[in-house]
């Protein structure tokens, strides 16, 4: 601390800056090894995502003269495909992103994420991958390690006799009085749904072993396809990974349908409008890019979170060197 009685040292200390520093010498050598290019893209873009969950930080800046407003990207996921779509091969990227307002035990507004794209690749090819990656990055603590595969719809009924893809929204209220979640959200089944699995889902997940989840609800596609599970039932094509209860990665079958994904981007913006939000831009280039970007499967890594894995550390301020509040 300085005599002016600021504290200016960083949140982490020596040993997790060295950590990192590792983890990311272990990351370029994996991929090196399987010939996928390391690549960099734009931080600030023209579009931001549309996703109502998530809160772009806004930028101004000037282009050719002209003041324009642009967003640090959540992910580099938009530029990334217009490099697929360009004939790139399998890329990976380590770098910034940023989430408004985004701040706690495990959260920051600016972090890292590791993210990658496998042409060819199915989701099953790729959790092979990551198991993979795991099993160099998280050596030091587990040793070998081997995810259980686990769907959205059977860790919610294992834990709360209630199947999200099918259950009402009066259900889902009941639900939620019954574990003691009196909020009221309205109508919006979603909302109850994300609160249930946060509160009584993801918390239970991957403490006997890495747990891959998998066929999400098809209102969470996102930017991944859709498909029909084993029971008939529509679901979306994408699984995250937690570890301890924290989930470290998210990845999708990826969508390469312009139209739909358009008609996404336009009714979430529609929801945005619907709620108050700012409605943003569509990116015109991605879905330009689309209808050339080849059949795969990409996925994004919080790097930070990973190294709370690593490093046996319940606060993400303890592995980044200035949190949000002192930076």
């Amino acid at each position: 601390m300085s005599q002016s009685g600021i504290q200016y040292q960083p949140s982490c200390d020596l040993k997790a800056m060295r950590a990192r520093a590792k983890m990311y010498a272990q990351i370029r050598q994996f991929f090196a090894e399987r010939e996928v290019l390391e690549v960099e893209t734009p931080v600030l873009s023209q579009a931001g995502v549309t996703d109502v969950y998530l809160a772009s930080v806004q930028a101004q800046r000037h282009v050719q003269g002209k003041k324009q407003t642009h967003y640090l990207q959540t992910s580099p996921e938009f530029a990334m495909k217009r490099l697929l779509a360009s004939g790139s091969g399998p890329i990976y990227q380590i770098c910034k992103v940023f989430r408004d307002d985004e701040h706690g035990r495990k959260h920051n507004s600016e972090f890292t994420m590791l993210e990658w794209y496998r042409p060819g690749f199915s989701l099953k090819d790729l959790m092979f991958e990551v198991t993979d990656l795991l099993n160099v990055t998280l050596a030091q603590r587990f040793g070998a390690v081997r995810p259980t595969i686990l769907s959205y719809k059977h860790a919610f009924m294992d834990r709360l006799e209630l199947n999200p893809l099918q259950a009402t929204l009066q259900e889902l209220k009941n639900c939620c009085n019954r574990v003691g979640l009196n909020l009221d959200l309205g109508d919006d089944r979603l909302g109850y749904i994300d609160l249930l699995f946060s509160h009584f889902v993801e918390p239970s997940l991957g403490f006997d072993t890495p747990v891959f989840l998998t066929d999400f609800p098809p209102e969470l596609a996102s930017l991944a396809k859709t498909r029909i599970d084993e029971d008939g039932e529509l679901v979306a094509a994408r699984f995250e990974l937690y570890i301890e209860g924290l989930e470290l990665a998210n990845a999708y079958d990826e969508l390469i349908d312009a139209h739909v994904l358009r008609s996404r981007f336009e009714a979430d913006n529609h929801e945005r409008e619907k709620l108050g939000l700012h409605v943003m831009p569509l990116d015109e280039y991605l879905l330009a890019a689309l209808p050339n970007m080849p059949e795969c499967s990409g996925i994004a890594l919080g790097i930070d979170r990973l190294l709370m894995v690593a490093n046996e550390q319940m606060k993400l301020e303890k592995v980044i060197t200035f949190p949000a509040d002192v930076s």
